[in-house]
Parts: C-alpha cells; sequence; structure tokens
C-alpha cells in the first residue's frame, strides 16, 4: 500500500515518462516508411538517436521547461536538415511548447513560439512546399500551441486560487467556531455565576443566622431553614435548566429523563421559563430574609420585552442584590425598574450604612468576590446593545444602573 501511495503522488513523473516514451515509440515507427514521393529517407540509426533526442525529454519537461523545448527544437531541426520525415517528430517540440507557455511567462512562450514556426517554414522550405500555406501553419500551429499553454496556466492559478480561498475559508470557519466555543463558555460561566453566588449567599447567611439563634430563638432557626430550602429548591430548579439546555439539542422536545436532568420536573411537569422582571419580587423577598430590607418599585407601565432582556435584567439586579449582601449588609437597597418608550432602566442602590467598609470587611461565612461579577454584568449589557454604569454615590452607597433598548431588535435576537 505504501508503494501505491507513492506512486500516486508522484504521478507527475511517471505520467511524463510515459507521455515520452509514447511519442518515441510512435514516431520511431512511423518513420520507417515515409510519406511515398516525398523525398524523405526512412529512420535509420542516426534518426532514430535523433527522435529520441526530441521526445526523450519530455519526461522532465515540468521541472526544465525552456531546457526540454530547446534541445527538442534543435533535434527536431537537424532532423530535418538530415532529409529525415519532419512530421513524425513535430508533435514533441509542440508540446514542450505548451509546456513553456503552460509553466513559464508570457515572453519567453513568444519566443518559443517564433521558433517552432521558422523551424516549421524550414521543414516547408526542406520539402519545396508553397510559401504563403507554409507561413500560415508556421503562423496558426504554434500560437494554438502557445495558447493553450497560456491557457493552462490561467485555469492552474485560478485553481491554485482557489485553494487558497478555501483553505482560509477553513481556518476563518474554525476561527469561529473557537470563537463561538468561547463565548458560549463565558455564557455559561455566567449564568453559573449569577445562580451559584446569589442562592448560594443567601443559603450562607441564613445557615450562620439558623445556627446563631437555633437555641434562643427556635422559630427564627425554622424561618431560616425554610428560606434555605426554598432557595436551594430555586437554585437547583435554574441548574436542571441550564443542564437542559447544554445535553438537548434544538431539535429534541422536552426531556423527561428520570434522573432528574432533562427537561421536566419528577411527574413530567415542565421546568419554568427563563427569569424574568416577573420574578423579582421573589429574589427581592430571599435577600430581605438574609438581613438586607429590599424596596421594590415600577415605573412606567410594564410590559413583555425579548427574553434575553428580561433575562440580562433579572441577572444583573441578582448580582447588584448578591454584592448587597456581600459587601454591605445591613444596609438597606431599592430597586427601580423604569419602562420607557424605547429603553429599560433597571436601577439597584444601597445606602451604604456599612460606614465604608465595603471593601474592607464581608459578611461572616461569605468570601470575598473575585470581581466577575461586574465583568459579567457588563457584557450582559453590552450583548443586548445597553450600558451599565456602576460606581459609588455622592451621598454614601453603591449604584448600579442598567440601561437596555427595547424598541430595536436585539443583538443575536
Amino acid at each position: 500500500m505504501r508503494w501505491i501511495k507513492r506512486l500516486i503522488e508522484r504521478r507527475d513523473v511517471w505520467l511524463d515518462a510515459v507521455i515520452a516514451v509514447a511519442f518515441t515509440v510512435v514516431a520511431v515507427l512511423l518513420g520507417r516508411e515515409p510519406e511515398r514521393g516525398s523525398g524523405w529517407q526512412a529512420q535509420d540509426g542516426l534518426g532514430v538517436a535523433l527522435t529520441c533526442l526530441v521526445n526523450a525529454p519530455l519526461a522532465v519537461r515540468r521541472r526544465v521547461p525552456l531546457t526540454v523545448f530547446l534541445t527538442s527544437a534543435a533535434a527536431w531541426a537537424l532532423f530535418i536538415g538530415l532529409d529525415y520525415w519532419p512530421v513524425v517528430n513535430s508533435v514533441g517540440p509542440f508540446f514542450a511548447l505548451y509546456t513553456v507557455a503552460a509553466l513559464r511567462p508570457l515572453c519567453p512562450a513568444l519566443a518559443c513560439t517564433v521558433l517552432v514556426g521558422v523551424v516549421w517554414v524550414f521543414a516547408g522550405w526542406r520539402a519545396g512546399q508553397a510559401t504563403p500555406a507554409v507561413i500560415a501553419q508556421a503562423a496558426v500551429f504554434p500560437a494554438v500551441g502557445c495558447r493553450a499553454g497560456i491557457a493552462a496556466r490561467i485555469s492552474a492559478r485560478r485553481a491554485d486560487r482557489l485553494a487558497e480561498l478555501t483553505e482560509q475559508l477553513r481556518r476563518e470557519q474554525r476561527d469561529r467556531m473557537r470563537r463561538a466555543v468561547a463565548e458560549e463558555q463565558r455564557r455559561i460561566a455566567r449564568e453559573l455565576h449569577d445562580v451559584v453566588a446569589h442562592h448560594m449567599s443567601v443559603i450562607n447567611v441564613q445557615g450562620g443566622l439558623a445556627r446563631y439563634v437555633f437555641d434562643s430563638e427556635p422559630e427564627t432557626a425554622r424561618t431560616a431553614l425554610r428560606t434555605i430550602s426554598e432557595t436551594s429548591q430555586e437554585g437547583l430548579g435554574e441548574l436542571r435548566r441550564m443542564l437542559t439546555l447544554l445535553r438537548t439539542g434544538p431539535d429534541d422536545g422536552a426531556g423527561t429523563e428520570p434522573d432528574g436532568l432533562g427537561g421536566a420536573e419528577a411527574g413530567g411537569t415542565p421546568y419554568a421559563p427563563m427569569p424574568g422582571l416577573s420574578r423579582i419580587e421573589d429574589m427581592a423577598g430571599r435577600v430581605r430574609a438574609a438581613g438586607v430590607p429590599v424596596t421594590l418599585r415600577t415605573e412606567g407601565t410594564p410590559r413583555p420585552l425579548a427574553p434575553g432582556v428580561e433575562l440580562c435584567a433579572y441577572r444583573v439586579v441578582q448580582e447588584a442584590l448578591t454584592n448587597v449582601i456581600k459587601h454591605a449588609r445591613p444596609a438597606d437597597a431599592t430597586v427601580v425598574v423604569a419602562y420607557g418608550a424605547r429603553e429599560l432602566t433597571v436601577t439597584v442602590t444601597d445606602d451604604g450604612r456599612d460606614d465604608g467598609r465595603r471593601e474592607r470587611s464581608h459578611p461572616a461565612n461569605v468570601p470575598p468576590s473575585s470581581g466577575h461579577g461586574l465583568i459579567g454584568m457588563r457584557e450582559r449589557a453590552r450583548l443586548y446593545g445597553g450600558t451599565l454604569d456602576v460606581g459609588p454615590r455622592a451621598d454614601g452607597g453603591f449604584r448600579v444602573c442598567l440601561t437596555l433598548p427595547t424598541a430595536v431588535r436585539t443583538a443575536g435576537k
């Protein structure tokens, strides 16, 4: 099998060798009996040697096309000068001319064309043919051979260019696939960060509270444990929904996998849709249970928005309130959802009642933030063509303001 593969890879070499041998054999056989009455002599040993010199170099025509042409044309001219029949060896020089026109620039090809025409006129003069007919043949036949070679060269260049463009397209497709994979990884990371950070922060705070008042205030402890149960249940529901999107394709129906990780809850009830603005009140309730008073206010007339826009607003509010739990508890937080004519504005502020300790301390059992939440919020806003303004307030506290366009088609939708 290896030798077959090697033979295929070098097919141009052996193909040229076969052509050279075929031309030589045909020329030798035809040269034994020249055209009757033409006066040309039959090939003898010298004629056979010249025939081999005319055609054998074609085996390396791709490597040194000019050298092959000059050798073949000179041997052909000598062959004619010794009164051998010119026709039997005319194919070799014409094929060498075609090769020069196909592989070399135009000027050498034209020079070789003129040289073939001169040899053709010389053959006609030796045969005693009429001059006008010989000149016409010497002008037309070499020109046709040269034009065929030029056409082959142009076609080869186009094929090479097409191959380059195809390879470039493959590279661009691979780059797009890598970027798409990286973007999907960032999207999943944002979702996991928002879901886990918020719910685990609430659970952490409530767990610490329950342990602290377990003996002294059993009712408070039971309330904290109930909040932990509800928060963890909601967090698990969102994680299951994300796993469902990852494990099923766009053409799959709602999953009903028995392990509870498909597209349906136990008993076949589908998961709730992606969280949106209608669930901010539930989130605010969990944050209140974690010790952060939250005031929720709606301005303008609520209306249905694109699911991606609502999810973006929900996640930004979730991350902002999670940061309040981590860094500003027990500061008061205010969430304002304003429906404008062409945009949605969501503002989350806190009054900063931690006496400036936002960057210096953290609540018990809550690890410091890695800073990815702010990056995720900015990426979400940019994805939907919005803006995010984050920073401290002049009168103390912190402010997060998200503005999303709602009257235009959002990116990626």
